[in-house]
């Protein structure tokens, strides 16, 4: 079976990775497949400000991930966007819960030119739209805040998304806004977290939002998450974008229930024969725990592991009081993990560096070494060089003259000495009377 090279690199065409419609994108890792199309009718289609549908392709059309297709509305027709096919679009709608019996709308065809005239026609009335309905709901001393506008694809309806903390009698509002707009009004309440991963933005890491990327769904979060955590309840750090808990309190919560329980309670206090201690804090992953003389504020600290703050308790229970709390802590601590980063010291490349340096800033040292006289050569030496064949208890043989280099140097070697002992006394030669 030949397949058509649509990428350029690779015998099948890569349309999972197609283009990033909002954050509720979902990778299509069986869009490779052949036949993957054909397996299911439904596709997933996505609307403005994260809005999806599910819809029956009955008529058969070839989609794929990024066209724009009319879909069945009530009343008139919707324009949106294909974001999933085959496969993964059943588990898709699993996820969403959508009931068996749940009526599934169809899709018409593709986008034409026309219905993308009326499309962008809808969508450039949005944000007008929004601020009026804002107006309208002030007027009626509504306690609402309209955050979005979406107009349906023919331009029939629109769909309001408001946020309130308390339920809003809008019924008179519907009224103004129909006879104002002229088109059926649907009124949406979203959550403050859904606004702002609507609006998106950059959180306190440094990243972009969470609930503006990947989260679909919000879970509810409390107080108990930072306690646990041991973080300082300041509303301004622990509150989002949103001006509700962030959403990154959830993270870590199980791993700081599961290192707790090998800590013991904070109300337990551990005595010595010097003082009675009192748990003042504690490093939950690494297992270290401070106890203070004091309640209140920290007095004498002193940290100790898990494990013997276990040893201490059960000393105590039996009348038994330690020295000290740190008595014996060496023996209890954990081993820390090697990183394998310590192997290669960014600092070894200086080592060379400050060596030189010493050398340069003690140049009087190095010269000092080098002017040190030669020590003078023993008399035994200076005697071996005069006569070599003294030196030996059995007399050597006469070489010729006819030998090797090696048998020359070693003779010429051996004449040195005495040349010098005949030219020093040549001028007491000279000196003496005739």
């Amino acid at each position: 079976m030949d397949f058509k090279l649509k990428n350029g690199c690779g015998n099948l065409s890569a349309k999972g990775c197609g283009r990033q419609d909002n954050k509720l994108n979902t990778y299509d890792w069986l869009a490779d497949i052949p036949g993957n199309e054909d397996t299911c009718d439904m596709v997933e289609v996505q609307f403005k400000n994260t809005r999806k549908g599910y819809y029956k392709n009955s008529n058969k059309l070839k989609l794929e991930k990024g066209d724009i297709v009319a879909v069945e509305a009530s009343p008139g027709h919707d324009i949106g966007t294909v974001t999933l096919t085959g496969r993964l679009v059943p588990l898709q709608m699993k996820k969403a819960n959508l009931k068996p019996d749940a009526e599934i709308r169809r899709i018409y065809r593709k986008a034409k030119p026309v219905d993308m005239e009326k499309y962008n026609e809808a969508k450039a009335k949005e944000h007008d739209t929004m601020i009026r309905s804002r107006q309208i709901a002030a007027d009626l001393k509504l306690d609402m805040k309209i955050g979005d506008v979406e107009y349906q694809g023919d331009g029939n309806k629109a769909i309001f998304y408001y946020i309130a903390d308390e339920r809003v009698d809008f019924r008179q509002l519907i009224k103004v806004l129909a006879d104002a707009f002229h088109v059926r009004i649907e009124m949406k309440q979203i959550g403050a977290r859904q606004e702002a991963g609507r609006i998106g933005g950059i959180g306190p890491c440094g990243r972009e939002l969470c609930c503006a990327t990947w989260m679909t769904n919000f879970v509810s979060v409390s107080t108990n998450a930072a306690r646990i955590q041991d973080i300082s309840l300041n509303p301004q750090k622990l509150a989002g974008q949103c001006a509700k808990l962030k959403c990154c309190l959830n993270y870590e919560v199980d791993a700081y229930v599961e290192s707790s329980k090998r800590m013991p309670s904070r109300e337990i206090t551990l005595e010595t024969k010097d003082a009675t201690y009192y748990y003042f804090k504690a490093d939950i992953l690494k297992g270290i725990i401070s106890y203070s003389t004091d309640k209140n504020f920290a007095a004498n600290l002193v940290n100790i592991t898990g494990k013997r703050a276990f040893e201490v308790i059960n000393m105590n229970r039996n009348g038994i009081k330690p020295d000290s709390l740190s008595e014996d802590e060496h023996q209890g601590e954990p081993k820390r993990p090697i990183d394998l980063l310590e192997q290669e010291s960014l600092t070894r490349f200086d080592k060379a560096k400050k060596n030189k340096k010493k050398k340069k800033s003690n140049p009087a040292q190095a010269e000092g070494k080098k002017n040190e006289p030669k020590k003078p050569q023993t008399e035994g030496k200076k005697q071996s060089n005069k006569n070599p064949q003294q030196t030996s208890g059995n007399p050597q043989p006469e070489r010729k003259p006819g030998g090797g280099n090696s048998k020359r140097r070693h003779k010429e070697g051996n004449r040195q000495p005495q040349d010098t002992v005949k030219k020093q006394q040549a001028p007491n030669a000279d000196n003496t009377p005739q």
